[in-house]
């Protein structure tokens, strides 16, 4: 099987108020919290919302080589509301990242699994809500990262 190409992944957990977002490694091993991003969910239809603009500028800052989505889908592995909102997102994503491929990919449970981390950790309440989706979109491309391993082993 062939190895993950080397490069730099974003991981990104999208919610309906802001956007988490993670990177690994260039040898795609360890993903770690990089920023949190405010939705803007002001921009016109025609218009680059100022947070997918962001997101185009980290990889470009970052030379990433793929942007990794998580799809809330959920316990039952449907697509529900949610889901369809973050495929539109990953869609409206796609069409300004040029080059580098948005891949969608299962993030069931990961808000819940990062709260409960962080929540073991000691951070709670408003200090948790601050770094909440960063440790989402870390769960989102280390479970991608560590999947892409398994398969290429």
């Amino acid at each position: 099987m062939a190895e993950l190409s080397r490069g730099v992944r974003l991981g990104v957990d999208v919610g309906q108020v802001r956007v988490g977002v993670a990177r690994s490694d260039p040898h795609g091993i360890l993903a770690t919290p990089l920023v949190t991003l405010a939705r803007d969910l002001t921009a016109a239809p025609d218009a680059v919302p100022t947070d997918i603009a962001e997101l185009v500028r980290l990889a470009a800052e970052h030379e990433a080589v793929e942007i990794v989505v998580g799809l809330p889908v959920n316990l039952a592995g449907k697509h529900g509301p949610a889901a369809e909102n973050v495929s539109a997102y990953a869609a409206r994503l796609a069409d300004v990242m040029g080059p580098v491929p948005v891949t969608l990919t299962d993030e069931r449970m990961s808000t819940v699994v990062a709260s409960r981390r962080l929540a073991e950790r000691g951070v709670r309440g408003k200090r948790q809500r601050a770094v909440v989706d960063q440790a989402a979109a870390v769960e989102i491309l280390q479970s991608w990262l560590d999947a892409q391993r398994r398969r290429t082993q």
